[in-house]
């Protein structure tokens, strides 16, 4: 059990080279486990990489990790190096093997295709096996080479099924050609084992081409960072690496230049470019005071910036971390995937031995059984069963991130499409969130601006909207503020300061109530102004007699633009929208309302207070569940009584809570999915499975469609890469397939695997 003092776990990333299905992935981790230390290695095959989990107390994880692939069989890389190697590969980079191959393999082909219009252009024995060998032990010695390192762990893979398939037809030709009469010319095999490791190695080279595509993603944010920046120093501009730019630094950002790192507008001002970012392609203003992102793209304005982050620490840093986190991280069904891979070969390699033995039982020939055994051990290669999930992952979180959307995790990217029921916050993500002070109302004989003054110097410090708008309207009066001593912030309920020696009270009508403060005259007036939908809170005076009524201050906010119809389209699909509000019920029922939500069928939650929001995040889960176990057949029980279906037995519907990441982060971690509305901020980042970079609520319903899509291509690879090999392998059993068409089939299973997994690259949002 971990106590709350326990450190934080260690990290670890590493590169893996020379893995090739499941199997692989299945052993890397088996091996990793078993170091001291270790607490969880998860490998992702399609990024060919690992990602440890460990006790930090361990200085020396990295080199005990490296050591671990090493003795598996695998090559340890690190990320920066594996990087370098992608991004300086062109789109032909690794072909010449396959080159090689297809130039020697081809004239053993074409006799077969000489059969075809009766012509005769078999080639000698000595020619043949002067052809295939080069391609057997040459090109396919990385195929010994790795399933030699398996043999030896007691474990299968792709390349041990593969070594063992071409060997075994390569084998059976050179016997059949040395026992031969004098005279007598045996059919031979050596075509097929040529063959197959051809097309092996031009599904590899096909299927690494396609992985590239799936990581350009990730090259592409990396890509958004600039080389130089212009700093501003004692001798004016100097160029310097942005490696050598320090937080406090001015710069000079030209105009059409990116941006190099985050920071802040000190003079000029411009319209920059955050497409990258949140997706939105129209330019915003920034001024003096704005804040810039790096990687953005600077206007027609020339601009002096200070900067506040730098390194890892930019939002774009934390954005790419995010996405190769994501990418890297294992869906829930993909566990399932790994218990199949780690039975597979070794399955497929005992039917291989009976498919041998029976057709030698059946007196066909030990010459005909070996070829048809080596047809199951060569079709049956778990390749597409390894990629059929990450890549899918990596192109979902790919083209996600480019249209303003992070998935960190890809649980919440394989649980998105379920949801049923999303839950709004209402501040800042169904509405503008800059609410304004629209009345103020004082008990009589108080003067209504010296009591403005005092509330607005009390609620100075606060960051809370309604805070900040009070603050405003004292500015916009021109009033003067002193400086209020004894602040203290009572959460979920107001504030207390003292300002030029009297005490105030600055909170919502619940607090009043706790307090036992009796608004008097003022409690006609907060009924009609909650009844027009106004959020009301009242301000009271500590007094000799306990605590008294002064004022009421009503506030007002603003649907964002296109909440409604966002709001609509969700429930036009079928998803409860409810929305979640500390108002007063009056005021959050007149806001749903001009929302398009219907306080009457439950799709209001008023007078919630911050730290209530995961209660009743949890009140919705719950009533899901309860909802689907009324909804769901009943069924004879053991004893002859009713009990529900075991549809309702596995769960409710999954509820989706969307916040602002701030004080909705309990919230955002109780529902099933956490959506963060942000503009980047660590907080927002972290308190949420998705964060929706742009404030648009039309996210939410492309974050799902995303979802949807994304788990909707794992399932058709999984099908195909089961379909595979749940067809071939019988019919290579049977006889019905040959070494070449088994080959160029299990070719064809990762390559389709991965083109399928690409085509999420063309999604948009609606």
């Amino acid at each position: 059990m971990t106590t709350l003092n326990a450190p934080p776990a260690g990290q670890l990333d590493l590169g893996v080279g020379g893995m090739t299905c499941a199997s692989c992935v299945a052993r890397v981790e088996r091996a990793l486990r078993k170091v001291p230390g270790v607490q969880d290695a998860a490998v992702n095959l399609a990024t060919e990489s690992v990602h440890l989990t460990f006790d930090p107390a361990r200085a020396d994880m990295e080199q005990l990790a490296r050591r671990a692939v090493r003795n598996a069989g695998y090559e340890p890389r690190s990320l920066a190096e594996q990087e370098a190697e992608q991004d300086a590969q062109g789109p032909w980079a690794g072909f010449l093997p396959v080159a090689v191959g297809l130039v020697l393999s081809m004239p053993l082909v074409l006799p077969m295709l000489g059969d075809l219009f009766g012509q005769h252009w078999m080639l000698p024995a000595w020619a043949q096996f002067l052809l295939a060998t080069p391609v057997q032990f040459w090109l396919g010695a990385r195929f010994y080479k790795a399933g030699w390192h398996a043999a030896k762990a007691l474990t299968g893979n792709m390349d041990l099924l593969v070594a063992l398939g071409t060997s075994a037809g390569y084998g059976l030709s050179l016997w059949l050609w040395l026992t031969a009469a004098p005279g007598h010319a045996p059919h031979l095999y050596f075509e097929a084992s040529a063959v197959v490791v051809t097309l092996v190695l031009l599904g590899k080279w096909l299927e690494a081409r396609a992985k590239r595509q799936t990581t350009a993603a990730i090259r592409a944010l990396h890509a958004l960072r600039p080389d130089v920046a212009h700093l501003m120093g004692r001798d004016g501009e100097v160029d310097v690496p942005i490696a050598e730019v320090m937080a406090g630094d001015r710069l000079v950002v030209r105009p059409g230049e990116r941006i190099p790192v985050d920071g802040q507008v000190l003079e000029g001002q411009t319209q920059v470019d955050e497409s990258m970012l949140t997706g939105e392609p129209l330019p915003v203003a920034r001024e003096a005071g704005g804040l810039l992102t790096g990687g953005s793209i600077n206007g027609d304005g020339r601009i002096v910036m200070q900067v506040t982050a730098v390194g890892g620490e930019t939002v774009l840093s934390r954005i790419i971390r995010l996405v190769e986190e994501a990418q890297a991280a294992k869906a829930p069904i993909q566990r399932l995937v790994d218990q199949v891979s780690a039975v597979f070969v070794p399955a497929v390699m005992a039917i291989a031995l009976v498919t041998l033995l029976g057709w030698l039982w059946a007196g066909v020939g030990l010459e005909v059984a070996l070829i048809r055994a080596v047809a199951v051990l060569v079709i049956a290669c778990p390749c597409a069963l390894g990629l059929a999930t990450p890549a899918a992952i990596m192109a979902g979180t790919g083209v996600a991130a480019r249209h303003g959307i992070l998935i960190k995790d890809a649980e919440a990217l394989e649980l998105a499409h379920r949801v049923r029921t999303v839950a709004f916050d209402k501040t800042g993500t169904l509405t503008v969130g800059q609410p304004r002070l629209t009345a103020f109302h004082v008990t009589p004989g108080t003067d209504e601006a010296a009591l403005l003054a005092a509330v607005a110097a009390v609620q100075g410090g606060s960051e809370h909207p309604l805070a900040r708008a009070v603050v405003t309207a004292a500015q916009a009066r021109g009033l003067a503020l002193a400086d209020p001593e004894g602040v203290r912030a009572v959460p979920g309920r107001g504030t207390e300061g003292e300002v030029a020696g009297r005490s105030y009270l600055v909170g919502s009508l619940r607090w009043m109530q706790e307090l036992g403060v009796e608004l008097g005259a003022l409690a006609g007036e907060a009924a009609a102004l909650q009844a027009q939908g106004a959020t009301v809170s009242a301000v009271a005076e500590r007094v000799t007699e306990g605590l008294a009524a002064r004022a009421l201050l009503a506030f007002g906010d603003e649907p964002k633009p296109g909440a409604r119809e966002a709001l609509a389209g969700l429930k036009a699909q079928g998803v409860r929208c409810v929305m979640i509000s500390g108002d007063n019920r009056g005021a959050a029922e007149a806001m749903a309302r001009r929302l398009g939500l219907d306080p009457a069928a439950g799709e209001v939650m008023a007078e919630v207070l911050p730290g209530d929001k995961a209660a009743a995040v949890m009140a919705l889960k719950k009533d899901g569940q309860d909802e689907r176990r009324r909804a769901a057949p009943r069924r004879e029980g053991p004893l002859g009584g009713q009990r529900p279906s075991a549809a309702a037995e596995r769960g409710g519907p999954v509820v989706a809570m969307v916040g602002d990441g701030v004080n909705d982060a309990p919230a955002l971690a109780a529902a099933d999915v956490g959506m963060a509305m942000g503009n980047g901020t660590d907080v927002a980042m972290h308190a949420a499975g998705i964060t929706l970079m742009r404030g648009d609520p039309a996210l939410v319903a492309a974050a799902l469609d995303i979802s949807h899509r994304t788990v909707a291509k794992i399932r058709q690879n999984l099908f195909w890469a089961f379909a595979y090999n749940v067809a071939g392998i019988p019919l290579a059993a049977l006889g019905y397939l040959n070494p070449v068409v088994a080959g160029a089939a299990m070719a064809l299973s990762s390559v389709s695997v991965m083109t399928n997994a690409l085509l999420l690259k063309r999604w948009r949002v609606k």
